[in-house]
């Protein structure tokens, strides 16, 4: 699969990384540092290149963005034309200093993104768990329990492609519904958060629920 990576923060650098090692053909894009780039394609290995946000969604399967909520509009805007791309959000609608959400309530992020790129396939998934866990969890891809990981979105073969890049870095997909699951996701993310940088441990983190059936 042709992935696009739309910025180089711990999430992006990290998924980019996981993705191209994974087998899949990377771009790397968006930093304001051209050598930074370089470096961590160099990094992930023969698979990835770095490029810029047009080149990473010009031949794209998929688009991973990873930017601050700042900064969307930029990254779109620089990516050029995206009617019919598939893009896996990971970014929170998160105000400046990142201390709350910036829109929320009645309304989410990844619907927010949805009306910015309006012929596009948004799926939200990536951001209810810390980068920090994200190369552990694909160390440990092989065993038999996995940790799992919400995705949403509204359109079936742009989760198809999501749960595969979520069962390839180590996951086990979590379909939590319409896009619009979001709106309860996204704090959701902030709580685990909250027990990753606030609590006991550290913040490799990650979650797995179980359904428990009784016996009658």
């Amino acid at each position: 699969m042709r992935v696009g990576i739309l910025g180089s923060g711990l999430m992006g650098a990290k998924l980019g990384t996981i993705f191209a090692r994974a087998g899949h053909e990377v771009v790397l894009s968006y930093s304001h540092s051209p050598k930074k780039l370089e470096k961590l394609a160099r990094a992930a290995g023969k698979n990835a290149r770095a490029g810029t946000p047009r080149d990473a969604a010009r031949q794209a399967d998929a688009l991973l963005l990873a930017v601050h909520w700042s900064r969307i509009d930029d990254v779109l805007q620089l990516a050029g034309d995206l009617s019919g791309k598939v893009i896996v959000t990971c970014s929170l609608p998160m105000n400046a200093d990142d201390s709350d959400l910036a829109v929320g309530h009645t309304w989410s992020g990844a619907e927010e993104l949805a009306r910015r790129a309006p012929r596009t396939h948004i799926v939200g998934a990536f951001n209810t768990v810390p980068s920090e866990v994200l190369f552990d969890v694909y160390k440990a891809r092989t065993r038999k329990i996995l940790p799992g990981l919400l995705y949403y979105g509204d359109n079936l073969g742009a989760k198809r492609i999501a749960k595969k890049l979520i069962r390839d870095v180590g996951f086990d997909p979590i379909d939590a519904g319409p896009l619009r699951i979001a709106r309860y996701a996204e704090p959701f993310a902030l709580l685990v958060a909250q027990l990753a940088y606030e609590g006991k441990g550290g913040p490799e983190l990650a979650y797995r629920f179980e359904r428990f059936k009784s016996r009658r």
